[in-house]
């Protein structure tokens, strides 16, 4: 590969931690370890710049040195862990959504519980097609949505049951539920079977499944879902889409808690 060089407009560019980046990423699972001459030709430099490189790294700490051979210590995982710490969940969920999406070839969000109300803070649009706009921080009633459900069915008794008291139910659509009975059925429902399907109760013409996104003590700070119109996709179809919303899910719970630590 071939290295920047300074020049004119350079002023603030530093060669030789350039040159470490390189070096530390010439070790993959392939070639855990390497002579010096190895890493010199994978990073193209000269032996002097790789060995200097080399023994910078290894006093840091981030390289371990076995024999002639050089490999990496754990401690360069505290570089990839310092970009995720600086992520915030939306950050760290779109990757996931968007290669949801791509599978699904729907439009796929990660909604929290603010109050009553349920708020998109992450969102892909599937592309191609015509969809309802709905921007990152719409805020919708969390009685009518699937990722609402998902995440009151998260709550404790004791939370849930204040909800229910203060709730009001208005009909946004001839399908969205009503009464505090039927809800609370719904959301039984959602607590043993792990996910919902809501069937045009926030919109007429949309229909949604949704997965709870758990912290590391099991707890859902946040729900995944698939948002579909009602004229492509059946509620069949969007039940088969569950074990895929799952894995979406458990790969944004990973993530997190790589972000939080031990």
């Amino acid at each position: 590969m071939t290295q920047p060089q300074d020049g004119p407009g350079d002023a603030d560019f530093v060669q030789s931690l350039a040159r470490g980046l390189e070096v530390i990423k010439v070790f993959d699972a392939e070639h855990p370890y390497r002579s010096l001459s190895d890493v010199a030709k994978a990073a193209d430099l000269s032996r002097a710049a790789a060995r200097r490189s080399l023994l910078t790294l290894h006093r840091l700490g981030y390289v371990r040195v076995e024999g002639t051979r050089f490999g990496l210590t754990p401690k360069t995982l505290e570089l990839g862990h310092a970009y995720l710490r600086a992520l915030s969940t939306p950050q760290i969920a779109e990757p996931h959504l968007t290669d949801l999406m791509r599978d699904v070839r729907e439009t796929t969000a990660l909604s929290v519980l603010d109050g009553d109300d349920v708020v998109h803070v992450a969102r892909v649009p599937v592309r191609g097609m015509i969809t309802v706009s709905i921007p990152v921080g719409s805020r919708f009633p969390a009685y009518a949505t699937a990722m609402g459900r998902v995440l009151l069915a998260g709550l404790d008794a004791d939370a849930f049951g204040t909800y229910l008291d203060r709730v009001d139910l208005r009909p946004l659509t001839d399908h969205t539920v009503r009464g505090t009975d039927r809800l609370r059925a719904i959301i039984d429902s959602v607590r043993d079977e792990g996910y919902c399907v809501a069937d045009q109760e926030l919109n007429q013409s949309l229909r949604a499944v949704a997965v709870p996104v758990h912290d590391r003590s099991g707890v859902p700070i946040a729900a995944a879902n698939i948002a579909a119109s009602t004229g492509t996709r059946t509620l069949d179809e969007l039940h088969a889409m569950v074990p895929r919303l799952r894995e979406c899910a458990v790969g944004i719970e990973t993530d997190l808690r790589l972000v939080s630590g031990p």
